[in-house]
């Protein structure tokens, strides 16, 4: 068991980690991926069971009546959560997994797994650019939007709480150096092992 490792990635919503991520699972594709259950409607790229599980608020209250999440909260009137058979599938197949969640989220998973995690938070240059970015997404109504940018304050305080912070002012920067985490983590769990 102490072979698989936990990646978690995290930062505001529209700070680029869901793409830093996709980049990463690229690069490592040796690599779980946990896909979240969330109750938010569908967006059209998106794909149920590859991008998130897309369930109804009474599936996602079921699972949390059953335990079946390591992590959850309720956003914007919506449920996100970590589902926890996708952990233990990775310990039983002895791989490592990466988490694309919220912060809330991401802390949890590291309290929960201390010593077989590492959380990366992913910092938007500035929170006018990281508006921008939300704006031009075209994804949000008003009022989520809002909701977004009145969440953004509370996440950038838990930055001190992550074991590292990688400000995405350029994407490929930004990936490189989160690959480098991910590495330098990888490698030294192995060589603990060894020990």
């Amino acid at each position: 068991m102490p072979s698989t490792k936990l990646i978690i990635i995290s930062g505001p919503s529209g700070c680029g980690k869901t793409t830093i991520a996709h980049k990463i699972l690229e690069k490592y594709p040796e690599l779980m991926f946990s896909v979240s259950a969330t109750t938010r409607s569908r967006r059209d790229s998106e794909i149920n069971g590859k991008d998130y599980h897309f369930i109804t608020k009474k599936e996602f209250e079921e699972k949390i009546h059953k335990n079946e999440l390591i992590e959850w909260e309720q956003i914007y009137n919506d449920y996100y959560g970590s589902l926890r058979s996708e952990v233990e599938k990775a310990f039983s197949l002895e791989k490592s997994i990466l988490f694309d969640v919220d912060v809330k989220g991401a802390l949890s998973i590291k309290k929960k797994y201390p010593n077989h995690a590492v959380s990366i938070f992913i910092k938007p240059p500035s929170v006018d650019l990281l508006i921008e970015r939300l704006k031009k997404r075209g994804t949000e109504t008003k009022e989520t939007l809002t909701k977004r940018i009145e969440r953004v304050s509370m996440e950038l305080q838990h930055i001190k709480d992550f074991d590292y912070c990688v400000t995405n002012d350029n994407l490929e920067d930004a990936v490189t150096k989160v690959d480098n985490i991910i590495a330098k983590f990888l490698l030294n769990s192995k060589l603990k092992e060894k020990v």
